[in-house]
Protein backbone atom coordinates (compact mmCIF):
# COMPACT_ATOMS: atom_id res chain seq x y z
CA UNK A 1 0.00 0.00 0.00
CA UNK A 2 0.90 3.57 -0.68
CA UNK A 3 -0.29 6.84 0.22
CA UNK A 4 -0.57 9.88 -1.96
CA UNK A 5 1.66 13.18 -1.53
CA UNK A 6 -0.30 14.12 2.02
CA UNK A 7 -2.76 17.14 0.90
CA UNK A 8 -0.85 19.36 3.85
CA UNK A 9 0.85 22.33 2.69
CA UNK A 10 3.79 23.23 5.17
CA UNK A 11 4.86 26.73 5.34
CA UNK A 12 7.71 28.34 3.21
CA UNK A 13 9.91 28.80 5.82
CA UNK A 14 10.81 27.33 9.60
CA UNK A 15 12.95 28.18 12.47
CA UNK A 16 16.07 26.30 12.54
CA UNK A 17 19.10 26.99 15.37
CA UNK A 18 21.85 27.45 13.11
CA UNK A 19 25.50 27.81 12.84
CA UNK A 20 27.92 29.61 10.35
CA UNK A 21 31.31 28.85 12.03
CA UNK A 22 32.91 26.62 14.31
CA UNK A 23 33.04 28.14 17.76
CA UNK A 24 31.58 28.37 21.48
CA UNK A 25 27.26 28.24 22.13
CA UNK A 26 27.08 31.97 20.85
CA UNK A 27 27.69 31.00 17.36
CA UNK A 28 24.42 29.18 17.75
CA UNK A 29 21.58 31.21 16.41
CA UNK A 30 18.00 31.11 15.69
CA UNK A 31 16.86 32.05 11.76
CA UNK A 32 14.44 31.38 9.28
CA UNK A 33 15.45 28.47 6.79
CA UNK A 34 13.45 26.98 3.66
CA UNK A 35 11.18 23.96 5.04
CA UNK A 36 12.17 20.89 3.21
CA UNK A 37 9.85 19.63 0.71
CA UNK A 38 9.43 15.58 0.36
CA UNK A 39 10.29 13.56 -2.49
CA UNK A 40 8.32 9.85 -3.08
CA UNK A 41 10.15 8.20 -0.51
CA UNK A 42 10.67 10.83 2.07
CA UNK A 43 8.26 11.91 4.83
CA UNK A 44 8.09 15.47 6.90
CA UNK A 45 8.31 15.62 10.73
CA UNK A 46 7.00 18.14 12.54
CA UNK A 47 9.51 18.59 15.40
CA UNK A 48 8.55 18.68 18.88
CA UNK A 49 11.75 17.73 20.17
CA UNK A 50 15.14 17.44 19.91
CA UNK A 51 18.49 17.01 22.29
CA UNK A 52 21.82 18.79 22.44
CA UNK A 53 24.76 16.08 23.01
CA UNK A 54 28.22 15.77 23.38
CA UNK A 55 28.11 15.34 19.03
CA UNK A 56 26.21 18.78 18.35
CA UNK A 57 29.38 19.82 21.16
CA UNK A 58 32.22 18.21 19.14
CA UNK A 59 30.12 19.48 15.53
CA UNK A 60 29.67 22.83 17.02
CA UNK A 61 33.25 23.35 18.21
CA UNK A 62 34.89 21.43 16.39
CA UNK A 63 36.66 19.25 19.10
CA UNK A 64 37.28 16.17 17.69
CA UNK A 65 38.87 13.10 19.33
CA UNK A 66 42.85 13.11 18.19
CA UNK A 67 43.21 11.90 14.93
CA UNK A 68 39.74 11.90 13.85
CA UNK A 69 39.55 15.60 11.99
CA UNK A 70 40.86 14.70 8.46
CA UNK A 71 38.56 11.55 8.78
CA UNK A 72 35.42 13.71 9.68
CA UNK A 73 35.93 16.38 7.45
CA UNK A 74 33.22 15.32 5.13
CA UNK A 75 30.79 15.77 7.39
CA UNK A 76 32.10 18.33 9.75
CA UNK A 77 33.72 20.75 7.12
CA UNK A 78 37.16 22.56 6.90
CA UNK A 79 37.11 26.20 7.27
CA UNK A 80 33.03 26.28 7.97
CA UNK A 81 30.31 24.07 9.27
CA UNK A 82 29.22 21.58 6.17
CA UNK A 83 25.90 21.01 8.37
CA UNK A 84 24.24 24.38 9.70
CA UNK A 85 21.80 22.64 11.65
CA UNK A 86 22.75 20.41 14.49
CA UNK A 87 20.37 17.91 16.24
CA UNK A 88 20.96 13.97 15.75
CA UNK A 89 17.77 12.91 17.18
CA UNK A 90 14.03 14.14 17.20
CA UNK A 91 10.36 13.31 18.27
CA UNK A 92 7.29 14.68 16.35
CA UNK A 93 4.76 14.30 14.30
CA UNK A 94 4.59 13.08 10.38
CA UNK A 95 3.07 15.85 8.46
CA UNK A 96 3.25 14.77 4.73
CA UNK A 97 4.56 11.76 2.80
CA UNK A 98 5.95 10.95 -0.41
CA UNK A 99 3.92 8.84 -2.72
CA UNK A 100 5.79 5.58 -2.50
CA UNK A 101 5.70 5.93 1.34
CA UNK A 102 4.53 2.48 2.97
CA UNK A 103 6.12 2.67 6.81
CA UNK A 104 4.17 5.61 8.00
CA UNK A 105 1.05 8.12 7.77
CA UNK A 106 0.55 11.79 8.54
CA UNK A 107 -0.72 11.71 12.18
CA UNK A 108 1.73 9.27 12.87
CA UNK A 109 4.26 10.38 15.98
CA UNK A 110 7.47 8.66 16.09
CA UNK A 111 10.97 9.29 17.57
CA UNK A 112 14.67 8.72 15.60
CA UNK A 113 18.24 9.41 14.58
CA UNK A 114 19.14 11.39 11.97
CA UNK A 115 22.81 10.47 12.54
CA UNK A 116 25.49 12.64 10.53
CA UNK A 117 22.80 14.04 8.52
CA UNK A 118 22.15 16.24 11.63
CA UNK A 119 19.17 18.66 11.25
CA UNK A 120 16.93 17.57 14.40
CA UNK A 121 16.99 21.62 15.90
CA UNK A 122 14.27 22.67 13.19
CA UNK A 123 10.69 23.20 13.59
CA UNK A 124 10.43 20.32 10.55
CA UNK A 125 12.63 17.54 9.28
CA UNK A 126 12.50 15.44 6.03
CA UNK A 127 13.90 11.66 6.14
CA UNK A 128 13.45 9.15 3.72
CA UNK A 129 10.96 6.20 5.34
CA UNK A 130 13.81 3.66 5.54
CA UNK A 131 15.55 5.92 8.05
CA UNK A 132 16.09 5.29 11.74
CA UNK A 133 12.68 6.05 12.76
CA UNK A 134 10.03 4.09 15.12
CA UNK A 135 6.42 5.19 16.45
CA UNK A 136 7.23 6.41 19.61
CA UNK A 137 5.15 4.88 22.81
CA UNK A 138 1.79 5.87 23.29
CA UNK A 139 2.24 6.15 26.54
CA UNK A 140 5.16 8.41 26.39
CA UNK A 141 5.21 12.25 25.81
CA UNK A 142 7.05 13.45 22.97
CA UNK A 143 10.31 14.54 25.44
CA UNK A 144 10.24 11.18 27.58
CA UNK A 145 10.32 8.97 24.30
CA UNK A 146 13.17 10.93 22.88
CA UNK A 147 15.47 10.87 25.93
CA UNK A 148 15.54 6.97 24.99
CA UNK A 149 16.57 7.38 21.75
CA UNK A 150 20.19 8.55 21.38
CA UNK A 151 21.22 5.88 24.48
CA UNK A 152 18.79 3.44 23.49
CA UNK A 153 20.26 3.49 19.45
CA UNK A 154 23.99 3.29 20.40
CA UNK A 155 23.69 0.77 23.04
CA UNK A 156 21.45 -1.53 20.57
CA UNK A 157 24.51 -1.03 18.11
CA UNK A 158 26.87 -2.07 20.90
CA UNK A 159 25.02 -5.56 21.60
CA UNK A 160 24.57 -6.56 18.36
CA UNK A 161 28.65 -6.87 18.85
CA UNK A 162 28.79 -8.36 21.82
CA UNK A 163 25.28 -9.89 23.37
CA UNK A 164 24.81 -9.39 27.01
CA UNK A 165 24.64 -13.00 28.77
CA UNK A 166 23.00 -13.43 32.40
CA UNK A 167 25.67 -13.35 35.21
CA UNK A 168 27.59 -11.26 33.05
CA UNK A 169 30.07 -8.56 34.97
CA UNK A 170 29.48 -5.57 33.14
CA UNK A 171 31.86 -1.92 33.20
CA UNK A 172 30.12 0.89 33.02
CA UNK A 173 33.07 3.94 32.29
CA UNK A 174 31.27 7.23 32.01
CA UNK A 175 28.06 6.17 33.47
CA UNK A 176 25.45 9.37 33.76
CA UNK A 177 25.56 10.26 30.27
CA UNK A 178 22.86 9.42 27.44
CA UNK A 179 24.73 6.22 26.69
CA UNK A 180 25.76 5.34 30.34
CA UNK A 181 22.41 5.43 31.98
CA UNK A 182 20.79 3.40 28.93
CA UNK A 183 23.87 0.49 29.52
CA UNK A 184 23.36 0.45 32.70
CA UNK A 185 20.02 0.03 32.52
CA UNK A 186 20.34 -2.55 29.74
CA UNK A 187 22.62 -4.69 31.27
CA UNK A 188 20.55 -5.58 34.08
CA UNK A 189 17.67 -5.88 32.08
CA UNK A 190 19.67 -8.79 30.58
CA UNK A 191 20.52 -10.28 33.88
CA UNK A 192 24.03 -8.62 34.12
CA UNK A 193 26.26 -7.47 37.84
CA UNK A 194 27.05 -3.84 36.97
CA UNK A 195 29.75 -1.53 38.05
CA UNK A 196 29.10 2.06 37.08
CA UNK A 197 31.97 4.46 37.16
CA UNK A 198 31.13 8.39 37.85
CA UNK A 199 31.41 10.91 39.69
CA UNK A 200 29.94 10.89 43.64
CA UNK A 201 27.59 13.37 42.42
CA UNK A 202 25.32 10.76 40.39
CA UNK A 203 25.55 7.85 43.06
CA UNK A 204 21.76 8.09 43.73
CA UNK A 205 21.12 8.16 39.94
CA UNK A 206 23.04 5.53 39.26
CA UNK A 207 21.36 3.59 41.98
CA UNK A 208 18.18 3.98 41.04
CA UNK A 209 18.97 3.31 38.00
CA UNK A 210 20.09 -0.43 38.47
CA UNK A 211 23.84 -0.04 39.23
CA UNK A 212 25.11 -2.78 41.67
CA UNK A 213 28.44 -0.76 42.61
CA UNK A 214 29.76 2.57 41.78
CA UNK A 215 33.27 3.47 41.11
CA UNK A 216 33.82 7.27 41.78
CA UNK A 217 36.81 8.04 39.35
CA UNK A 218 38.13 10.65 41.72
CA UNK A 219 38.64 8.49 44.51
CA UNK A 220 39.44 4.96 42.69
CA UNK A 221 40.92 3.83 39.63
CA UNK A 222 38.80 1.25 37.89
CA UNK A 223 41.92 -0.10 36.16
CA UNK A 224 43.57 -1.05 39.34
CA UNK A 225 41.00 -3.28 41.11
CA UNK A 226 40.66 -6.87 41.38
CA UNK A 227 37.66 -7.37 39.98
CA UNK A 228 37.48 -8.17 36.35
CA UNK A 229 34.63 -7.62 33.65
CA UNK A 230 33.35 -9.90 30.71
CA UNK A 231 31.77 -6.25 28.97
CA UNK A 232 33.47 -3.23 29.35
CA UNK A 233 30.77 -0.03 27.89
CA UNK A 234 33.84 3.06 27.31
CA UNK A 235 31.19 6.11 27.37
CA UNK A 236 34.56 8.40 28.16
CA UNK A 237 37.37 7.53 25.53
CA UNK A 238 40.24 8.62 28.03
CA UNK A 239 41.77 5.28 28.59
CA UNK A 240 44.45 3.59 26.60
CA UNK A 241 43.28 -0.41 26.01
CA UNK A 242 45.95 -1.37 28.25
CA UNK A 243 43.90 -0.10 31.37
CA UNK A 244 41.14 -2.03 29.75
CA UNK A 245 42.78 -5.50 29.10
CA UNK A 246 44.34 -5.69 33.09
CA UNK A 247 40.49 -6.18 34.20
CA UNK A 248 38.82 -7.74 31.13
CA UNK A 249 38.46 -11.32 31.43
CA UNK A 250 39.91 -13.36 28.76
CA UNK A 251 37.20 -13.28 25.71
CA UNK A 252 35.25 -10.51 27.23
CA UNK A 253 34.69 -7.34 25.18
CA UNK A 254 35.88 -3.66 25.09
CA UNK A 255 32.73 -2.10 23.44
CA UNK A 256 34.42 1.35 22.41
CA UNK A 257 31.00 4.33 22.43
CA UNK A 258 33.97 6.84 22.39
CA UNK A 259 37.40 6.24 20.49
CA UNK A 260 39.93 8.47 19.44
CA UNK A 261 41.93 8.00 16.09
CA UNK A 262 44.33 5.40 17.86
CA UNK A 263 42.11 3.38 18.96
CA UNK A 264 40.11 3.11 15.70
CA UNK A 265 43.14 1.57 13.92
CA UNK A 266 44.37 -0.41 16.52
CA UNK A 267 41.08 -1.98 17.58
CA UNK A 268 41.67 -5.35 15.40
CA UNK A 269 45.51 -5.58 16.82
CA UNK A 270 44.04 -5.49 20.10
CA UNK A 271 41.47 -8.02 19.36
CA UNK A 272 43.95 -10.53 17.70
CA UNK A 273 46.91 -10.36 20.08
CA UNK A 274 44.79 -10.23 22.95
CA UNK A 275 42.22 -12.79 22.29
CA UNK A 276 39.72 -10.47 23.42
CA UNK A 277 36.92 -8.14 21.22
CA UNK A 278 37.64 -4.41 20.89
CA UNK A 279 34.93 -3.06 18.85
CA UNK A 280 34.69 0.62 18.24
CA UNK A 281 31.09 1.47 17.87
CA UNK A 282 30.03 3.95 14.01
CA UNK A 283 26.86 5.37 15.31
CA UNK A 284 25.23 3.95 11.69
CA UNK A 285 21.23 4.88 12.27
CA UNK A 286 19.21 1.98 12.32
CA UNK A 287 15.43 1.64 12.67
CA UNK A 288 15.97 -1.47 13.86
CA UNK A 289 18.59 0.20 16.88
CA UNK A 290 15.40 2.98 17.22
CA UNK A 291 13.03 0.14 17.49
CA UNK A 292 14.54 -1.33 20.41
CA UNK A 293 15.03 1.20 22.73
CA UNK A 294 11.22 1.46 22.42
CA UNK A 295 10.70 -2.34 23.01
CA UNK A 296 12.73 -2.32 25.84
CA UNK A 297 10.88 0.24 27.09
CA UNK A 298 7.55 -1.15 26.52
CA UNK A 299 9.06 -4.18 28.37
CA UNK A 300 9.96 -2.49 31.70
CA UNK A 301 13.69 -2.71 30.92
CA UNK A 302 14.66 1.10 30.42
CA UNK A 303 13.60 4.40 31.95
CA UNK A 304 14.30 7.93 29.77
CA UNK A 305 16.40 9.80 32.04
CA UNK A 306 16.04 13.53 31.27
CA UNK A 307 18.86 16.54 32.70
CA UNK A 308 17.32 19.78 31.89
CA UNK A 309 14.72 20.93 29.72
CA UNK A 310 15.44 23.78 27.80
CA UNK A 311 12.83 26.26 25.28
CA UNK A 312 13.90 26.78 21.64
CA UNK A 313 14.98 30.48 21.86
CA UNK A 314 17.17 28.94 25.22
CA UNK A 315 19.77 26.34 22.92
CA UNK A 316 22.11 28.87 23.65
CA UNK A 317 22.19 28.07 27.32
CA UNK A 318 21.29 24.41 26.24
CA UNK A 319 24.92 24.30 24.92
CA UNK A 320 26.80 26.08 26.95
CA UNK A 321 25.19 23.30 29.39
CA UNK A 322 26.47 20.44 27.34
CA UNK A 323 29.84 22.26 27.30
CA UNK A 324 30.60 21.73 30.73
CA UNK A 325 30.87 18.26 30.83
CA UNK A 326 28.18 17.33 33.71
CA UNK A 327 25.11 16.76 32.06
CA UNK A 328 23.21 13.58 33.39
CA UNK A 329 20.87 11.66 31.01
CA UNK A 330 19.42 13.97 27.88
CA UNK A 331 19.49 17.24 27.64
CA UNK A 332 16.11 18.50 26.27
CA UNK A 333 15.16 21.36 23.81
CA UNK A 334 11.49 21.80 23.25
CA UNK A 335 11.07 22.52 19.46
CA UNK A 336 7.60 23.09 19.29
CA UNK A 337 4.51 22.68 21.41
CA UNK A 338 2.89 18.88 20.84
CA UNK A 339 -0.30 18.67 19.57
CA UNK A 340 -1.21 16.83 22.85
CA UNK A 341 0.11 15.67 25.75
CA UNK A 342 0.10 12.25 27.32
CA UNK A 343 1.48 11.50 30.60
CA UNK A 344 4.50 9.92 30.94
CA UNK A 345 5.29 6.88 32.07
CA UNK A 346 7.82 5.98 34.66
CA UNK A 347 10.79 8.17 34.21
CA UNK A 348 14.37 8.48 35.97
CA UNK A 349 14.64 11.61 37.07
CA UNK A 350 18.86 13.18 37.25
CA UNK A 351 18.12 15.68 40.24
CA UNK A 352 20.53 17.87 40.44
CA UNK A 353 23.43 17.78 43.58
Amino acid sequence: MTHETSAYTPPSKMLAAVYDRFGGPDVVRLADVPVPRPGPNDILIRVVASTVSAADHRMRARDLPPGIGLLAMPVVGLFRPRRRILGMDFAGTVVAVGNAVTRFAPGDDVVGMTGSAFGGHAEFLMLPQSAAIATRPADLGHEEALALVFGGHTISECIRRREIRPGDDVLVNGASGAVGSVAIQVAKHFGAHVTAVASADNAGLLARLGADRVIYYRAEDFSTGSETYDIIFDCVGNAPFERFDRVLKPGGALLQVAADFKALVSAKGHTRRSGKLVAPITFTPAASDVAFATRLYREGGLKPVIDRTYRFDEIVEAHRYVDTGRKRGSVIVQIAPPHRRVAAGTLAKAERA
